[in-house]
């Protein structure tokens, strides 16, 4: 009986916010509509947080950044940012009630790394020249190093869940390359539409390409025998995909770290010992140091620009005369250089370059892309432009969670026995050094699309470098 009655309430009120949802459409009132959706959200960050994350990993290839859309001047992304930020205030409050964390994850070598930056962002911010947009900026890099980082390598210690991390994103990505080369081939498959036919999912076609190359590893990593048949076919029909997609997107600094991941592989296949490594590396940078005056004379004759012609683009590349893209990207390490020297231990704040690069410009450094307000990108690099927001130990801090991610995940390689976890770990490693290499020549860890994956690439590897003696196989996430 009590049953039944708890069933017409449940019915009851369904047919009454039906009848109101109705008539407040009917007066273009849309917002009660949102609430089954929130209500939905709240029930599973309670109860299956873990498949909330995955529809927050789910979506960040299709998340919008409402500031596109001109809404009040805000920037975020929805429906992920929101989603990240609640999770995140979730996990701090688990922290408060339990006190109970594992100390293997705070003490591991990567996790101490990412403290120091966090640590330092939130210094630099109290000294910033612009406090409120530091503050933001330390908000948003807290909401994606807490789901993606901590509260992922609690998601990635099971066994197949990488599997499930990694074709969330990859099924809506290789929607996206769909649409955005149908909508280029409306163009003729030309050069300067190739910059924006992949938005409103995608700013623009670097931080396109960039993504594209750090997935493409791990299409080759389900290729592997181990694998049931449908998985093999599918991901060679999605290296088709991700091939034309990368060519089409016409970002070369993809193409090129794409070259540097195969140069990875390599080393590992080969176990070319590090000795080797530093050898090359110096005696590269000897003959880079006696030909440099040569070097800079050939390069200054290259006046070709990027083209629709694919082997002419390539070419571009090394244009430092006449490329306005490669220019533009000189000015910007140029005036975050400057703006180092006058602030080289605290910088100007973080998530501030954008307003204070102006006055840094030079004239004769100026591009016809040049602007004083920062529409066109920020620093155009991971590493030069924390150097002018947090100064030098922000800029350290980044470079040392790398190297401490590619020194643990080297470690963790050799020492795993041939298998899945292996072929992982280094389908992981390659598809991170692909952002890594981008992140020379552009930074996108402000914005969604590439925190989730890097982030959570990291924390895959640390993940399987803690718990992988259990071999994975907690049958649940804690």
């Amino acid at each position: 009986m009590f049953r039944l009655l708890k069933s017409y309430w449940i019915y009851l009120f369904s047919f009454l916010f039906i009848v109101v949802n109705s008539v407040l459409i009917a007066n273009e009132f849309y917002y009660l509509a949102i609430i089954p959706f929130v209500l939905v959200i709240i029930f599973m960050a309670f109860f299956n947080l873990d498949k909330l994350m995955w529809f927050v990993v789910f979506s960040t290839p299709l998340s919008l950044n409402i500031e596109e859309f001109a809404v009040g001047g805000i920037g975020m992304y929805l429906p992920t940012e929101p989603l990240m930020f609640g999770i995140m205030i979730l996990f701090f409050l688990k922290l408060i009630h339990s006190t109970t964390f594992d100390k293997r994850i705070i003490y591991h070598p990567v996790t101490l790394a990412i403290l120091i930056n966090l640590i330092w962002i939130f210094i630099t911010s109290i000294t910033s020249e612009m406090p409120l947009v530091s503050f933001k900026f330390l908000l948003a890099r807290l909401w994606f190093v807490v789901c993606f980082y901590f509260i992922g390598i609690q998601l990635l210690k099971v066994k197949n869940n990488y599997k499930i991390f990694f074709w969330a994103y990859l099924i809506p990505l290789t929607f996206i390359i769909v649409y955005s080369v149908i909508r280029l081939a409306g163009y003729g498959f030309q050069e300067k539409p190739a910059h924006w036919v992949m938005q409103p999912f995608f700013k623009d076609h670097t931080s396109y390409g960039a993504i594209l190359a750090m997935y493409f590893p791990f299409l080759w990593l389900f290729t592997n025998k181990r694998y049931p048949t449908y998985y093999k076919i599918f991901s060679y029909i999605l290296i088709g995909v991700f091939s034309v997609g990368l060519i089409l997107s016409y970002t070369r600094a993809a193409w090129v770290s794409l070259i540097a991941a195969l140069v990875l592989f390599l080393i590992y296949k080969y176990r070319i010992k590090f000795k080797v490594l530093l050898f090359i590396a110096g005696s590269g940078l000897i003959m880079l140091a006696l030909s440099w005056n040569s070097i800079v004379m050939d390069l200054e004759r290259n006046n070709q620009d990027s083209s629709d012609n694919l082997s002419e683009h390539v070419e571009s590349i090394s244009n430092v005369s006449t490329d306005a893209s490669n220019l533009e990207r000189l000015n910007r390490w140029s005036s975050a250089w400057r703006m180092f020297q006058e602030r080289p231990f605290f910088g100007w704040g973080p998530g501030t370059y954008v307003f204070q690069y102006a006055p840094f410009q030079l004239s004769n450094e100026t591009t016809i892309i040049s602007t004083n307000a920062g529409e066109n990108g920020n620093a155009h690099s991971e590493y030069i432009g924390p150097l002018a927001e947090s100064g030098v130990i922000g800029s350290l801090s980044i470079i040392l969670i790398i190297i401490l991610v590619y020194y643990r995940g080297s470690m963790l390689y050799h020492r795993l026995p041939k298998g899945e976890l292996k072929n992982v770990v280094l389908a992981t490693l390659l598809g991170l050094l692909t952002y890594v290499v981008h992140g020379l020549m552009n930074n996108y860890l402000d914005t969604d699309k590439a925190s989730v994956p890097f982030w959570g690439f990291i924390a895959l590897i640390v993940a399987i470098d803690i718990y992988h003696d259990k071999g994975l196989l907690d049958s649940k996430a804690q």
